[in-house]
């Protein structure tokens, strides 16, 4: 086997060529470790906030909450299903909530849609990693509402002490600002049930019903008695997994969309390395006739050119996973493609992102240095030492 030193010197008089080449597959590597981080990123933010313990009922067929209408009745029965947790004085515990979407104008222009989550007095109960950071919660049956910190300044007027319309001369006054432990729900803004169904002509309907079960066991029983009565028409989720699918459309897309540009980049890439590989073999043909003289194989040869490849693939792979995991700490706005709302989430690097960007910097330093390490083993060391 070639000694590795001999690669790596090979690598620092290239100097120019070896930099250009990493730089393009670090490109590569730091667009498909971004994109995976946009897409797990999405799917945490969506997928968080759900309880094991808590379901949501919403109307059969609908695949989002906004789509969704329940008659108020149907509360009364689903309060009487089996499994539902009860509160002080025997009161279950659930909550009938109205989604609506008002129109916000962005600082630097333009327009996008923003979610109103109208709720009734102790939802928050449903969700105990709710919490309100600044000023405080809407009073019940007012204007007020509080706005997730994620969607503060990212529209005008979303302030503390500020307004925005829910409808035309219909203001909504900002009170507050609440944290939901990196959920969707804090790029939403929260108000009062009745307030909303005025606003917007939903009396007596809600969008869907969060309800605390007495354990997670007890969904199944719940379920069953849910979508059984033929009255009410409804479908029962467990809440972690209403919202994981939630974030499935815009994962998969923004995933999907990321592993095509990087393919795309990625033959460049290669290319860029490949000429590399050819050039190196063109340089140190009389290199190569030497060391097959001194007793390395065509192998050898190979093995020791196809490593060196791929030591400039995985320099490029460091440097582009290195700048591609400072990304977490950028947060983006992008649109739900179930909700057809902005949300605001943070990109999101794991180990096992950064570890499959660095496998695919790898395996193009494999299949662009193959062709050149091949050339280069077939080098014939009579011509190499008379060139």
């Amino acid at each position: 086997m070639v000694p590795i030193a001999y690669n790596l010197r090979g690598l620092a008089v290239r100097r120019t060529s070896t930099i250009a080449s990493a730089l393009g597959i670090a490109m590569v590597v730091f667009v498909l470790a971004a994109a995976l981080m946009l897409s797990e990123g999405i799917r945490r933010t969506l997928g968080k906030g759900g309880r094991p313990d808590n379901a949501i009922v919403l109307r059969k067929g609908s695949d989002a909450e906004m789509a969704s209408g329940i008659d108020l009745e149907a509360l009364k029965l689903i309060a009487a299903a089996p499994g539902v947790k009860r509160g002080e004085g025997g009161k279950p515990l659930l909550a009938g909530e109205v989604i609506v979407m008002v129109i916000g104008e962005k600082p630097a222009g333009g327009l996008s849609n923003v979610t109103v989550r109208g709720v009734p007095d102790g939802a928050a109960a449903l969700r105990p990693e709710l919490v309100v950071i600044e000023g405080r919660a809407p009073r019940p049956g007012t204007g007020e509402v509080m706005i997730g910190k994620r969607l503060r300044g990212r529209f005008k007027g979303f302030e503390v002490g500020r307004s925005f319309e829910l409808r035309k001369n219909r203001p909504a006054q900002i009170v507050g600002v609440f944290a939901a432990a990196g959920s969707a729900y804090e790029s939403e803004a929260w108000g009062s049930l009745d307030t909303m169904q005025s606003a917007f002509g939903r009396e007596g309907y809600v969008s869907s019903i969060r309800v605390r079960l007495e354990s997670p066991a007890a969904f199944d029983g719940f379920r069953t008695f849910v979508e059984q009565d033929k009255r009410l028409g409804l479908d029962a989720l467990r809440e972690p997994v209403f919202l994981e699918k939630q974030g499935e459309g815009s994962s998969v897309f923004f995933g999907m969309m990321g592993a095509v540009i990087a393919f795309f980049f990625s033959l460049g890439a290669m290319i860029g390395a490949m000429i590399t590989m050819y050039a190196a073999v063109s340089d140190r043909q009389r290199e190569i006739g030497v060391l097959r003289a001194i007793g390395f194989s065509r192998l050898g040869i190979l093995g020791s050119f196809l490593l060196e490849s791929v030591l400039l693939a995985l320099l490029g792979g460091l440097v582009g996973t290195l700048g591609a995991s400072l990304m977490g700490f950028v947060k983006i706005s992008t649109m739900n493609f179930d909700s057809w709302s902005e949300v605001v989430f943070s990109l999101t690097p794991t180990p096992q992102i950064l570890l499959t960007a660095l496998v695919a910097a790898g395996g193009m330093g494999i299949l662009g240095g193959f062709l050149p390490a091949l050339r280069a083993s077939r080098v014939s060391p009579t011509v190499a030492m008379r060139g």
